[in-house]
């Protein structure tokens, strides 16, 4: 199978790399020094969308937002235009699962297919070979593409139809940004109150809040790398996706909306652009503590 990679980003580039451990794969961006960094590292470079298109039966993308994505297929010269008839896409992106599986609609339509496979565990879990992928589609598209999938990692999980796999993204992130809101705050309250961000660090790791956070990003911040390589707009999109979601299907999320404006503030404060574990200096001036250097 011709396989070709759409958006090498910090994650895209991590997938595509591990593909290229044992795949052929070519690969388009935007951005020419990362088609230049990744034709480097093994992969054919296309020249446009629409030839990347044309060249393979199976693109796999991973791209900021579901809108990207969208004019990736769809815009002018995109991979629609290319691509023949049983083509594949496959959607890596943390996207929406109503615009997904709208999509694969107007896709099925040009007898092309669409199907979603977002990830967890971070861009050095990619090139470890260690990251969950969460795939919706039918039965049959999971297994035309579960080969490839497992090229990447074993944790492979096919989660039910087109936009489940998003619908499971969703889900993972709006946990883990809610955890990692929650134990700033906390923390920061313990801080106030006599303890070290270290003690908290040590101590939250083992006993029953531990987390994601409390395992590897408190550690981070009491050493000082505390760099996370996903921006602080990436996860406020993700948990306004979750918190829309639960809107539209009638599902509260009070909690989630907490977490939501919390990162809202993050942004405004600091920029989209900054790295998630800034929201530890909002937290810091709401409590009027210093958390990290403590």
């Amino acid at each position: 199978m011709e396989l070709g990679y759409v958006g090498l980003g910090n994650m895209g580039g991590a997938l595509a790399r591990r593909l290229l451990v044992s795949r052929r794969l070519r690969a388009f961006d935007l951005r020419l020094e990362a088609v230049q960094d990744m034709a480097e590292a093994g992969a054919q470079p296309a020249q446009s969308l629409e030839a990347l298109g044309q060249a393979c039966e199976a693109v796999l993308l991973c791209l900021p937002t579901s809108n990207e994505v969208r004019e990736a297929i769809f815009g002018e010269g995109g991979l629609a235009a290319g691509m023949a008839p049983g083509g594949i896409i496959v959607d890596q992106t943390t996207g929406d699962p109503n615009a997904t599986r709208v999509m694969a609609a107007e896709l099925a339509e040009r007898g092309l297919e669409l199907i979603d496979a977002p990830v967890s565990g971070g861009p050095h879990g990619a090139l470890a070979g260690t990251i969950a992928i969460m795939a919706g589609g039918t039965e049959a598209q999971f297994a035309r593409m579960r080969a490839t999938f497992e090229a990447i990692s074993p944790n492979v999980f096919h989660c039910g139809d087109v936009g489940a796999g998003h619908a499971m993204k969703l889900v993972n992130n709006v946990i883990a940004a809610s955890v990692r809101a929650a134990t700033f705050e906390a923390v920061a309250m313990g801080v106030k109150n006599g303890l070290s961000l270290a003690a908290c660090a040590e101590v939250l790791a083992k006993g029953s809040a531990r987390s994601y956070t409390t395992e590897f990003t408190l550690p981070r911040l009491v050493d000082g790398s505390g760099k996370s390589n996903f921006a602080l707009e990436l996860m406020l999109k993700d948990v306004r996706l979750a918190t829309q979601l639960g809107v539209d299907s009638g599902a509260p999320m009070f909690m989630a909306n907490v977490a939501r404006n919390l990162f809202q503030q993050a942004v405004n404060e600091h920029g989209g652009a900054e790295d998630v574990n800034e929201l530890i200096h909002t937290v810091e001036r709401n409590a009027d503590v210093k958390v990290v250097g403590n």
